[in-house]
């Protein structure tokens, strides 16, 4: 089993504990995700230490603004040397597109991939609170479709809804799928959950893992747990 497609969600404030996870993950993930509590807590040398690490990084921002905000925001983020960054597909085409074309010319071999719905999003809050109709599998396969339109890679999906937009898309178009649990673990805000079995399964090209792997008390074990599950199907 191919160990890069495990991205462990390293979100945490304090220096300690951040050092430790680098530390215990550093000879085993390929490339880690930088969230907001961590980028916003470190700031722009968090991208460096890891980079020193030879760690690639998934920056897990989700831009959503007017298309000239993100689009100029996205030709700065991308003279940083990341491998992947993401934007809210709900921004729409016109930002998305701005988005990619402004990233791309900074980083041409980086990818951009577009929020559908987070995991933490279940049916009643989709129709009840964000007032949009449907099902939730109808908006993010519109969604996908939109990002793949405005020249992106991919898409941040639930791994419920990989395999339908493998189907649609084609299989080129990435699905990065964040809500997964290892079975028996707690669940705690997500909704839409699968576990790493069934993600890959479903389609899902890259997992990404949190709480699972970093509130460990070894991340490295953790991680290694996971992929030799993987690695032997159960």
């Amino acid at each position: 089993m191919n160990q890069d497609i495990i991205i462990p969600a390293i979100d945490v404030q304090t220096p300690d504990r951040l050092n430790f996870i680098i530390e215990e993950l550093a000879c085993e993930a390929s490339m880690v995700k930088v969230g907001m509590e961590l980028y916003y807590s470190f700031g722009e040398k968090i991208l460096d230490d890891l980079s020193e690490k030879e760690l690639k990084i998934f920056l897990d921002l989700k831009l959503h603004d007017i298309p000239n905000t993100v689009g100029k925001s996205c030709k700065a983020l991308g003279k940083l040397g990341i491998q992947m960054l993401n934007v809210h597909a709900a921004g729409g085409a016109d930002m998305m597109s701005a988005a990619n074309e402004s990233f791309k010319s900074e980083n041409e071999k980086a990818k951009l991939i577009a929020v559908t719905q987070l995991t933490s999003t279940s049916q009643k809050m989709l129709n009840e609170q964000l007032l949009i109709p449907g099902t939730i599998l109808d908006c993010v396969l519109r969604y996908a479709e939109l990002a793949k339109k405005s020249g992106l890679d991919g898409v941040v999906c639930s791994a419920m809804e990989a395999p339908y937009i493998k189907k649609e898309l084609g299989p080129d178009f990435l699905c990065i799928t964040p809500g997964i649990r290892p079975s028996g673990a707690d669940h705690n805000d997500q909704k839409r959950v699968m576990t790493p079995q069934q993600a890959m399964a479903n389609g899902s090209d890259y997992l990404v893992i949190g709480r699972a792997i970093t509130e460990a008390t070894s991340p490295k074990k953790a991680f290694q747990d996971i992929t030799q599950s993987l690695s032997q199907g159960i």
